[in-house]
């Protein structure tokens, strides 16, 4: 019996340290890791979350950018630190195609971090120069397939998820266009709008300004739902490939091995300033939509989307930079 008493003891032991970390969390200020350059969309959305965080948990939450290697160097990095709670990273669609775009990484997406919520998602958007003489979707593909090869289509680089958009929907489409990657969606819509690129995958923020000008043609929403700044353009799915559905989103993750009890208070934090009107004004302000949830449920997206873009790349033998 004297074991068991022992094992016991120790249990209650290890639940009452526990819980007093759980009590006296947080001591000192967080850390919040983007990696990428201060001003882009992921590093606003950081700021946006972490100031309120900051205010909520009574302490100050620091946004460190770390860019490089497509956000990768900062992944490599927060896979190594402390499991305590005080450092936090904002990752995003683009980790999960990192997972089997890239060979040598020197981190596990899906086991060197604790999923502690989505935050938010931002659709893609199909687009045309206002002068190209097609309406829709399903005329873009009649065109690709009169003319294989011959269509071009414009992404802000190779192994972006706009690049996975195109992708996915040429194996679906059972098309053939040539892929044209810039360094950054902001160049691919400039050429898109010149006539340089028959095509534009781009995300909603840089293509709306020109769909509102009139100098782009929307034809199609990558999301699996109609976006409601653009009501009247029809998904993918409607489009015909019912099975489509491609978005940018972002969400929050820690050390793995770090206590439930901080887990649950950082989910239930988040999910409260996800509520607050200047936070949802502002993601709105990116074309971004509030996602929220269960650190479970954002685990559940993580191995989904990992699984989704690893099939991607192997059948559209995708190649990184």
């Amino acid at each position: 019996m004297r074991p068991t008493k022992y094992l016991l003891a120790g249990a209650m032991l290890c639940a009452m340290a526990t819980s007093a970390i759980g009590q006296s969390y947080p001591n000192k200020p967080i850390r919040f890791v983007v990696g990428f350059a201060p001003g882009g969309g992921t590093d606003v959305m950081a700021r946006t979350i972490g100031v309120k965080l900051g205010e909520a948990l009574g302490t100050q939450v620091v946004v460190e950018n770390r860019p490089g290697a497509n956000g990768n160097l900062a992944a490599e990095q927060t896979a190594k630190a402390a499991p305590d709670g005080y450092t936090l990273m904002i990752i995003s669609v683009s980790h999960a195609i990192s997972r089997s775009l890239y060979k040598n990484l020197r981190y596990d997406l899906l086991n060197d971090y604790a999923p502690l919520s989505s935050i938010a998602t931002v659709p893609n958007v199909i687009v045309v120069g206002s002068s190209r003489p097609v309406s829709s979707l399903k005329e873009l593909i009649a065109q690709a397939k009169a003319e294989p090869r011959r269509i071009t289509y414009g992404t802000s680089g190779a192994g972006s998820p706009e690049h996975m958009a195109a992708a996915m929907l040429s194996l679906m489409a059972g098309v053939e266009m040539i892929h044209i990657p810039y360094k950054g969606g902001a160049l691919s819509a400039l050429d898109v709008v010149a006539g340089h690129v028959d095509i534009g995958f781009n995300t909603m923020p840089v293509a709306l300004p020109h769909i509102k000008g009139g100098k782009m043609k929307a034809l199609a929403v990558t999301d699996a739902k109609r976006v409601g700044v653009l009501p009247d353009v029809p998904t993918v799915a409607e489009s015909g490939y019912p099975q489509y559905s491609i978005s940018t989103w972002y969400g929050v993750v820690v050390p793995t091995g770090t206590p439930k009890e901080i887990v649950s208070r950082l989910n239930g934090e988040i999910a409260k300033i996800l509520t607050l009107p200047d936070v949802r004004e502002r993601l709105a302000g990116l074309g971004a939509e509030p996602l929220g949830g269960s650190p479970e449920q954002f685990g559940q997206l993580m191995q989904t989307e990992v699984t989704k873009f690893a099939q991607i790349i192997k059948d559209a033998n995708v190649q990184g930079e």
